[in-house]
C-alpha cells in the first residue's frame, strides 16, 4: 500500500465577525475603543491599589492581580482581531494561532483560579474574622497569587501539546474571529479522542474545581449572613461580595454556554456569538462592576486625581 499523501496545514483562515468591508471597519472602531477602555480601566485599578495605602488589604491585592490578568487576556485576543478587521484578511499562521490559543487559555484559567481565591478571601473575612489576619498574611497572599500564575500555564500547556500532536491536512477555514481550542481541534484529520479526554480533564481541574470552591464558599457565606443580627454587618457583608458574585456569574455563565450547552446544527455562528461576550464585553464590564459601588475605590481615585 502506498504512503498516504497528507499535506500539513501551515496557516488558518479566520472568517471573522463580518464579510462586508463597511461592517468590518465599523467593528474595528468599536473594538478598538473597547480595547482602550478595558486596558485603561484595569490599569487604573492597579495604579489606585498600588498607590493608596488604605487599599493594601488582601481583597484589593487580588483585585489588582485580576486586573493585570484581564489586560493580558484582551491583549492576547483583541489586537489580532483589530488587525484582521483593518486589513480584511483573516489569515493566521499555525504557530501564531497556537500561541494565541495558549495565551487566551492560560489567562482564562488564571481568572478562574483567582476568582476562587477571591471567594475564599471573602469567606475568611466574613465567616472567620478572628483568624483572617493570620490566614491572609502578605506571604500567603503572594503564595495564592503565584499558584494561579504557575498552575494555569502548566495545565494549558498540556492541552496545547495534545493539539500540536494532531495532523491538520485541511480544510483550514475557522468560523471564528480568534483561535480557540475546541474550534481548531475540529479541523484535525487524525483521531482527536485522546485530546478531547485530556481537554475534558484539564477543564475539570481548571474550571469546575475553582467553580466548586466558589459555590462552597458562597454557600457558607450565605449561611453565615443569614444568622447575622446586625443590619450594618449584613449590609457590609453583602456589599463586599456583590461585585465579585456578578463577575463570577458573567465569567462562568459564558463558559457554560460555550462548552457545556449542546450546540444547534442550525446555528454555525453560535461559538463566535458567545465569544464576543467573553472576549469583548465582559473584560470591559469587570472594572466597571468592581468600581461602580466601591466607595474605597472612589475615595482613592478622587484622592489621586
Amino acid at each position: 500500500m502506498g504512503a498516504e499523501n497528507v499535506t500539513s496545514v501551515k496557516e488558518f483562515i479566520l472568517l471573522g465577525l463580518a464579510r462586508q468591508r463597511k461592517i468590518q471597519l465599523f467593528l474595528f472602531v468599536v473594538i478598538f475603543i473597547v480595547y482602550l477602555l478595558t486596558v485603561l480601566g484595569n490599569l487604573l485599578i492597579i495604579i489606585i491599589v498600588k498607590t493608596d495605602i488604605q487599599l493594601q488589604i488582601p481583597m484589593y491585592y487580588f483585585l489588582s492581580h485580576f486586573a493585570g490578568i484581564e489586560i493580558c487576556y484582551v491583549t492576547s485576543t483583541m489586537p489580532l482581531m483589530l488587525t484582521h478587521l483593518a486589513t480584511g484578511n483573516g489569515t493566521i499562521s499555525f504557530a501564531l494561532c497556537t500561541l494565541q490559543m495558549y495565551a487566551a487559555l492560560t489567562m482564562g484559567s488564571m481568572e478562574s483560579f483567582l476568582l476562587s481565591v477571591m471567594a475564599y478571601d471573602r469567606y475568611l473575612a466574613i465567616c472567620c474574622p478572628l483568624i483572617y489576619a493570620t490566614a491572609m498574611t502578605k506571604q500567603n497572599q503572594l503564595q495564592f497569587a503565584l499558584a494561579c500564575w504557575v498552575i494555569a500555564p502548566v495545565l494549558c500547556a498540556i492541552c496545547i501539546i495534545c493539539l500540536v500532536c494532531q495532523t491538520f491536512c485541511g480544510p483550514n477555514q475557522i468560523n471564528h474571529f480568534i483561535c480557540e481550542l475546541p474550534v481548531v481541534l475540529k479541523l484535525a484529520c487524525s483521531d482527536t479522542q485522546i485530546s478531547k479526554l485530556v481537554n475534558l480533564a484539564i477543564g475539570a481541574l481548571g474550571i469546575l474545581a475553582p467553580f466548586s470552591v466558589i459555590l462552597t464558599t458562597y454557600g457558607c457565606i450565605l449561611y453565615s449572613v443569614s444568622h447575622m443580627k446586625s443590619n450594618v454587618g449584613l449590609h457590609k457583608a453583602l456589599s463586599t461580595c456583590s461585585s465579585h458574585l456578578i463577575v463570577v456569574i458573567l465569567f462562568y455563565g459564558t463558559i457554560i454556554c460555550m462548552y457545556m450547552i449542546p450546540k444547534s446544527a442550525s446555528s454555525p455562528d453560535h461559538d463566535k456569538q458567545i465569544a464576543v461576550f467573553y472576549v469583548v464585553v465582559t473584560p470591559l464590564l469587570n472594572p466597571i462592576i468592581y468600581t461602580l459601588r466601591n466607595k474605597s475605590i472612589h475615595r482613592a481615585a478622587s484622592k489621586m486625581l
